[in-house]
């Protein structure tokens, strides 16, 4: 370990007997147990809202997450001599989330159905939030025709700005369809008693989030924890989920049934996550990466991302119709 990183332990009230590299952080295997440096990517505000998230999940009985650990000044974000601003986290002797094995899966929606019941308990210092899936509709389908606008602009094409008009009117036919399903339900409706009950989403649970331990699970990484419909962490969960499994419908009910048996899903949510698995993200995420790039060379692994999101669209109508009795 470099030294100014051990400079930054020594900050901390923890008995160090040994550091390793990993990934953008660093593991410290101290008398207290498992620790994590790394670098603060978020505010000392923000810090301590997640701190005081940390604490009350703790307080109700949910221990297995990376709370930060405050310096012996009482600080929870350390600065070092050069300018770089780290936090200390708790960490685990475990393994990520495997997407392969459908036992983990279970686990971890049954997982994420705990922590929902309990961020629903308001938190002092939490003001964050999203906009509307309805603003979030409108703003995505406006950079659509932006990038649309542009590609048709260039005089010559490249393999992807061909396929991408080529594909442009059936993947936006898909946006506009989740604009209309969104307007027709009761979304807006759920959102609003969201933000008036405060309940709070993690931000990015994912299986990479969902540590699996000797004697349980462990969820980490909060930094993004906000306002908002908890459908957007189930959404986002089975998106990422799906994607690997060819849009398993089989494998969608079982998590929802997981989920359901510790936090039934209303007829609102349900609703949310239909309007949500319309909407053709994986189409909108490439359209916006190809827009801020270097647009003079086009990789060939952005025409074969777009070719599997056109793909995914096909196999997600499947699911759609068996899961939410949609029909286009």
């Amino acid at each position: 370990m470099q030294e100014y990183e051990l400079k930054i332990l020594d900050r901390y009230a923890l008995n160090v007997k040994s550091t390793r590299r990993v990934r953008g952080a660093f593991f410290c295997e101290a008398e207290e147990g498992l620790f994590l440096l790394k670098e603060a990517g978020i505010s000392e505000k923000r810090a301590d809202a997640l701190y005081k998230l940390g604490e009350m999940l703790i307080a109700a009985g949910y221990r297995g997450i990376d709370q930060l650990k405050p310096n012996v000044e009482g600080g929870l974000v350390t600065v070092s001599e050069e300018g770089g601003r780290y936090l200390v986290k708790r960490w685990f002797s475990a393994r990520e989330c495997d997407a392969r094995r459908t036992r983990e899966l279970m686990m971890g929606a049954k997982n994420l159905a705990r922590l929902h019941l309990l961020m629903r308990e308001p938190t002092d210092g939490v003001t964050m939030q999203d906009e509307s899936l309805k603003q979030i509709y409108e703003r995505h389908n406006r950079e659509l025709r932006k990038v649309r606008s542009f590609v048709r602009s260039r005089r010559t094409k490249d393999e992807f700005e061909l396929r991408f008009l080529q594909e442009y009117e059936g993947l936006y036919q898909w946006a506009e369809i989740a604009m209309e399903v969104l307007l027709e339900s009761r979304c807006e409706e759920l959102y609003q008693d969201s933000l008036r009950e405060r309940v709070m989403v993690h931000g990015e649970y994912n299986y990479h989030n969902i540590l699996i331990c000797t004697d349980g699970i462990a969820t980490t990484n909060f930094e993004k924890f906000r306002i908002h419909v908890q459908m957007e962490d189930f959404y986002y969960f089975l998106r990422k989920t799906m994607e690997k499994h060819e849009w398993d419908a089989r494998l969608f009910d079982h998590m929802m049934n997981a989920y359901s048996a510790i936090c039934p899903v209303t007829d609102r949510e349900m609703e949310y996550l239909k309007a949500r698995f319309i909407y053709p993200e994986k189409f909108w995420k490439i359209a916006g990466s190809y827009y801020k790039s270097n647009k003079a060379w086009t990789s060939v692994k952005n025409v074969e991302k777009f070719q599997m999101s056109v793909s995914q669209m096909k196999e997600k109508e499947k699911l759609l119709e068996e899961i939410f009795g949609f029909h286009r």
